[in-house]
């Protein structure tokens, strides 16, 4: 053990190659370490000297998300508009524009920073851990303490966390595509290699960022954060993420709108040169319509609903990597799902022994406490340990075996795969007698052995027609050798069966009718026992459920298994890549797939699904391949965040509706009224603030009701259906535009000051006001009442803009007094606009067409996964070239 106090020497000068050149024993004296680890203190000294043990971190930046709300082109225009007409002499209007648009930025980035923040504070939450050796006792620790010397254990799932020398492997087999591009995974073992070997040939190191695919093993930390040889690489790379499919519907979105803007803009600014309108104002006039018909703030909108959700959320023990991937979640229609710990308690207790061929039961239990692929610490306890591991050593059953624990040391160990099903030990008793225990899935151990008595066979299809899991536990003599192979897996007597009991979850059934009311199928993908899965599926009512094993899943081609999987309840005794081949094929026939899983056999169908969603306590690379983190497994929580997901996109969807109807139509008012009135219709700067102040009242559109129908099924973006809205409802606000134009003319014979008074007042209530029509398909207020929130900041809005003209900013924003005459008039006009989009709205909805989302066999955000990780790989090998 570590005693000294001097710190390791400085690593960041060696590479890993040079730590696997050199043998084991230097590598530790150059780190000042040994291989029973460091103590506390001098582990928190060094951590102190090297800092956290972290490539990246989210941090939310002002200055960064500054710069996304200055970014626009069109803002970057009209400011340049702006100064020039100060220079020219329009001073008034540049500053009020000026103004304005300095006001509409800080919105956006005060609610987008607020998002930001929200984002960094889930991310602080998400946690991996490592199992060290600290004062000689194995323990678990945040990876980003893990310091130069520490020595890290690996396990079957672990995501390497730091760059390590390796002291011990059993069977150690890691996948380095991250690194190299290479599928296939690299066996390891702690012989040194020549200086200068390639980086995907160092078998004595195991690289940060690569993935444990088999086997155990043990190493020092020799460099860790940005000196490992993952950390020196990414630091080149670009972190931008992929979009989701949220985002490129907002993407595609924005397109349409600038499309139409740069048409209407060009349009406007020709035909008021053509009439001789002075250039600047021209300009300006044109700019501010492109402004106006922009929803500048959909951003800040979609962040504030987004984060309102991610704090709703978390406060629901659910956690979200990126904020958008919200959305996503409320796009799923079928959930796969494991079963322990999804459908049952996950609190797994020990029950009983069954002894077979003579062996006694308190052998068969002793045996079984023996025989564990993990380390144990001072009490012989399993550190991080599996479940069953755990649930036998804390059952009162085996608290007399427990001692005679310690009168056995281990020799070798093969530790569990996905393949194999088991883990085996070889031990060496007080006698000095050898024997290799096997301990894993009956069907694998049972094949195993030279014989199986047939009062076993009924016992255990009796335990799994209960419901229970089991283990078996067989032995055999072995040589004290210190390698261990599956081939030694062979000739086994069998000891006895370990039952276990987890039972379902008292609310499941409750959370899975919930998520059938929101449109949701749940199908369970489970490596337990058939029998077992069907029985918990039956006590949870998912009665008539059709089961599939993974021998009937090598039976068919892709075809088959997809008609096969419609009607397909239970995937049982499934390997990793079956899982992933039945998230594939579920994608094919349409709709989104989420796949919730906490293990590293999980890793891969957690990327093939359109969300994956895993749990706190999961293994690193689940956590890594997971988009949704649950702080606790239960459906229910899972239910409430699809729910929100929908709610989100509803609210985003209302704003998306509202801003391209009324703002397309005054835009087009704005435009055609340019062509015969002798002056503007309205200033730019009274544009940009009408568009200011109607965008502010938006921003209480996160907090709306929505309804029950919006919550049922899943949504997506339908770009024709919005083109289609903004058609049909544009030209309703330009009817009613064009009559406050001749009342404005005719009937109060207004001038030019208060013909833009008029219209700015009328154009804000009703683009305004609008919005508690087209919120809902239902009737407003008497079906359907908005949130408390919304209203208020709406009809604040429509006071604040007709009081206006009556204050004294009046005469610097171009305003005039209207006449009481006129606001009885504007009244009357918008409950006749409101009543006409209501009774537009519900002949729209009834002849509207269901729009189709058909997805190919690889959906578009499968394809973006998948081209990112060739892209990053293929980063990484440029990188490298370049460093030589």
């Amino acid at each position: 053990m570590v005693t000294a106090t001097a710190p390791a020497r400085p690593v960041s000068a060696g590479r890993a190659a040079s730590a696997a050149a050199r043998p084991c024993a230097e590598v530790l004296r150059d780190l000042d370490a040994t291989a029973g680890g460091l103590t506390s203190p001098e582990a928190a000294r060094r951590l102190e000297r090297w800092g956290p043990n972290a490539v990246h971190s989210h941090r939310a930046r002002a200055w960064l998300v500054l710069w996304h709300q200055l970014r626009s082109p069109l803002l970057g225009l009209l400011l340049a508009a702006a100064v020039v007409s100060y220079f020219v002499g329009q001073r008034s209007d540049a500053v009020i524009i000026g103004v304005i648009v300095a006001l509409s930025v800080g919105l956006g980035f005060a609610n987008e920073y607020r998002a930001e923040k929200t984002a960094q504070s889930l991310h602080a939450k998400i946690r991996h851990r490592a199992v060290v050796l600290r004062d000689g006792r194995p323990r678990e620790v945040p990876v980003t303490e893990l310091v130069p010397g520490d020595v890290v254990e690996l396990r079957l799932g672990d995501v390497v966390p730091a760059d390590l020398r390796l002291l011990q492997v059993a069977g150690l087999e890691c996948g380095e595509s991250v690194l190299t591009g290479e599928s296939l995974p690299v066996a390891k073992d702690t012989a040194a290699v020549p200086a200068g070997t390639a980086l995907a040939e160092l078998s004595g190191c195991a690289l940060m960022g690569t993935v444990v695919h088999a086997g155990s093993g043990r190493g020092v930390v020799v460099a860790t954060g940005l000196r490992a040889e993952f950390g020196k690489l990414a630091a080149g790379l670009s972190g931008h993420q992929l979009e989701t499919e949220f985002q490129v519907g907002l993407r595609r979105f924005s397109m349409l709108l600038v499309h139409v803007a740069g048409a209407l803009t060009t349009s406007i600014f020709v035909a008021n040169i053509v009439l001789h309108r002075p250039l600047i104002d021209a300009l300006l006039f044109s700019l501010a319509i492109a402004v106006g018909i922009t929803p500048q703030l959909l951003p800040a909108v979609v962040s504030t609903s987004l984060a309102a959700g991610s704090r709703r959320l978390s406060r629901h023990k659910v956690l979200v990597k990126r904020l958008v991937c919200i959305e996503d979640l409320g796009d799923v229609d079928v959930l796969f799902t494991d079963k322990t710990g999804t459908l049952t308690q996950g609190r797994i207790d020990f029950v009983r022994a069954v002894a077979a061929g003579g062996t006694p039961a308190q052998d068969v239990l002793r045996l079984g406490l023996l025989c564990t692929g993990t380390d144990v610490d001072d009490r012989g306890r399993p550190v991080g340990g599996n479940p069953l591991d755990e649930a036998l050593w804390d059952s009162p059953a085996t608290a007399a075996q427990r001692p005679a624990v310690d009168d056995w040391k281990r020799v070798a160990v093969l530790p569990f795969d996905h393949e194999r099903r088991m883990v085996s030990v070889t031990v060496t008793g007080p006698a000095g007698d050898t024997v290799l225990i096997c301990k894993g899935a009956p069907e694998a151990v049972l094949e195993r052995c030279a014989e199986v008595p047939e009062p076993v066979r009924r016992a255990l299809d009796t335990e799994f027609a209960a419901g229970n899991r089991v283990v078996a536990v067989a032995t055999r003599p072995a040589p004290a050798t210190a390698t261990l192979t599956a081939a030694d897996e062979r000739d086994l007597h069998l000891a006895g069966l370990l039952v276990f009991l987890d039972p379902p979850k008292p609310r499941v059934a409750e959370a899975l009718g919930r998520l059938a009311a929101l449109g949701i199928t749940v199908k369970i993908v489970t490596g337990d026992n058939p029998a077992v899965a069907a029985k918990v599926c039956h006590d949870l009512g998912l009665t008539g459920a059709g089961v599939l094993t993974g021998t009937d899943l090598d039976a068919m081609d892709d075809e088959r298994l997809t008609a096969a999987i419609r009607d397909t309840t239970v995937f049982a005794r499934v390997s990793p890549e079956h899982k992933a081949r039945i998230v594939r094929m579920q994608r094919r026939t349409g709709g989104d797939v989420a796949f919730l899983g906490d293990g590293v056999n999980d890793a891969l169908a957690l990327h093939a699904a359109d969300v994956g969603i895993s749990v706190d306590s999961a293994t690193d690379v689940a956590k890594d391949a997971a988009d949704v983190i649950l702080l606790e497994k239960d459906l229910g929580v899972l239910a409430e965040g699809v729910a929100e997901g929908r709610r989100i996109f509803a609210n985003t969807i209302k704003y998306v509706l509202m801003g391209t109807s009324s703002n397309f139509g005054n835009m087009f008012s704005a435009a055609g009224a340019s062509l015969f009135l002798p002056f503007l219709p309205m200033l730019p700067s009274q544009i940009l603030l009408n568009n200011l102040l109607y965008d502010t009242s938006q921003l209480a559109i996160p907090t709306d009701e929505v309804d029950e129908e919006q919550v049922r099924r899943p949504a997506h973006w339908d770009i024709a259906f919005i083109r289609r809205f903004m058609v049909r409802f544009g030209p309703i606000s330009s009817l009613f535009d064009f009559v406050t134009f001749a009342v404005m003319l005719w009937v109060f014979h207004a001038d030019a000051a208060q013909f833009h008074t008029g219209w700015f007042v009328e154009s804000l209530a009703t683009q305004t006001l609008v919005i508690f029509a087209i919120r809902t398909r239902r009737t407003p207020f008497w079906r359907s009442r908005p949130s408390l929130p919304l209203t208020l900041t709406a009809l604040t809005v429509v006071a604040l803009g007709a009081a206006l003209p009556a204050t004294p900013l009046a005469h610097v924003l171009g305003f005039q007094p209207l006449p009481a005459a006129f606001f009885a008039a504007v009244a009357a006009m918008v409950v006749v606009y409101l009543l006409l989009v209501e009774a537009g709205k519900r002949i729209f909805y009834r002849t509207a067409r269901a729009p189709a989302h058909p997805r190919p066999a690889l959906g578009h955000r499968h394809l973006r996964r998948r081209a990112a990780r060739f892209s990053t790989v293929a980063r990484l090998r440029h990188h490298r070239s370049r460093e030589g």
